[in-house]
């Protein structure tokens, strides 16, 4: 969460109220995905705010200075001296989410729920935590217990929309997000809800749903950039495209440094044969995302129709390299794949040091996947190599630091590795 989006922490009873009002504040991510990393701390504290302690206004008071380490401290204390204070350990897995401790984060906030297994706001932000770490099961399940905890607990319900939203179970996603509409009403926070049903709607081409809930979601959050660049692509749908234009635009005003808006904005210039307008929109899409294809193809056009021929042949250059980097990333990608399922049939028949070697072809074909460098690692240990076996663990974790196989798969090494 970027300074600017912070709480700004008080003590009194304005507190929760604020905590709320700053919701509205936050930049929503386009990628479903990863839209709920960065706002657990900002909700948890939200929910807390009724029940702070002295000692833990200390720690808030830390947090709002930005001394995130010396509140990280201070709440250690709290709980040393009273090892059954949820709130502080809700509080200290929040902050440390933020800060991407995972093994310390789930670990805080479990011990919270276990400490108040009802308490609704607990299991929300212990499923946010195993959300942001890569394990959107276990999320699921979290957010599930915090709704039934309190079923008008809105974020809880919204959690759950996002959850089942991604696992494909649109018809229950409806039914959460619904309901946290119903539960803030007009509100700036209901636009995140009314733009996750609109995706839902998008991709079951429901498209005159989506354009309505697009356009409540801006309506209530007239900031929200990534839903008026979805607006502007749903009036497209719709034969609107002087409504498109007027979208699209409106997302590059409020998101300048977004590439997919500087990217649709410019497309529907170019569509509407405004060449010259169309390319300062599409050379700053080509800026932020050096490899984005389309941007790089309408960029191309542009140029031509706007008598630059040139610097298109130029453009044409880049995109041609792209295209031939990721055809032979492609067939790099295949061949690893197959390699590496070559080396699990011979594991599996019992020939460790010939699916070894595989594994090794199949990563330098692919470094990029973890699942091949995992294997490629446990092979090593396996025949005891333990140095380089847990080198290859390390990678895995540093290039993935959400891979909670590699992380268990680390920790056991280190653990029965000879000194």
């Amino acid at each position: 969460m970027s300074s600017k989006h912070r709480i700004r922490i008080r003590n009194g009873a304005s507190q929760l109220h604020s905590a709320l009002r700053a919701f509205s504040c936050i930049a929503v991510s386009r990628r479903i995905t990863k839209s709920l990393l960065g706002m657990t701390a900002l909700l948890v504290w939200a929910c807390l705010a009724a029940a702070q302690t002295g000692s833990l206004d200390q720690a808030w008071s830390l947090l709002a200075k930005g001394q995130r380490a010396e509140a990280i401290r201070r709440l250690h204390e709290i709980i040393s001296a009273n090892p059954r204070d949820a709130e502080a350990r809700v509080l200290l897995g929040s902050v440390l989410m933020e800060g991407g401790n995972a093994p310390e984060s789930l670990a805080q906030l479990s011990e919270a729920v276990r400490l108040r297994p009802d308490w609704a706001q607990a299991q929300n932000a212990l499923g946010e935590a195993f959300k942001a770490f890569g394990d959107p099961e276990a999320a699921r399940k979290a957010f599930e217990k915090a709704a039934e905890c309190d079923p008008r607990f809105a974020q809880a319900q919204i959690n759950l929309g996002l959850v089942l939203t991604e696992a494909g179970e649109f018809s229950l996603a409806v039914s959460h997000l619904s309901r946290a509409i119903q539960l803030l009403g007009q509100r700036p926070e209901a636009a995140y809800p009314h733009y996750l049903l609109a995706k839902i709607y998008s991709d079951e081409a429901q498209v005159n749903r989506a354009a309505a809930e697009l356009q409540q979601a801006v309506s209530l959050q007239p900031d929200f950039a990534e839903a008026w660049s979805d607006l502007g692509s749903v009036r497209k749908t719709l034969l609107d495209d002087a409504g498109a234009l007027a979208a699209f635009e409106k997302a590059v005003q409020l998101a300048p440094g977004d590439p997919v808006a500087q990217t649709r904005l410019g497309t529907e210039l170019l569509g509407q044969e405004k060449a010259h307008e169309a390319v300062p929109h599409l050379e700053e899409a080509v800026r932020l995302g050096p490899e984005n294809q389309s941007a790089l193809y309408n960029l191309h056009r542009a140029l031509i129709l706007d008598g630059h021929a040139g610097e298109a042949e130029a453009v044409k250059q880049k995109l041609n390299d792209l295209l031939r980097r990721q055809d032979q990333a492609d067939q790099n990608a295949v061949a690893g794949i197959q390699l590496n399922n070559q080396g699990a049939a011979l594991e599996k028949a019992g020939n460790l040091q010939g699916a070894l070697e595989k594994y090794r072809a199949a990563l330098e074909r692919y470094p990029e996947h973890a699942g091949i460098r995992l294997n490629f690692a446990i092979a090593l240990l396996r025949l005891g190599q333990w140095e380089q076996g847990i080198a290859e663990l390390r990678e895995v974790v540093r290039r993935d630091p959400n891979n909670i196989s590699a992380k268990k798969a680390l920790r056991e090494a280190l653990a029965q590795a000879p000194r």
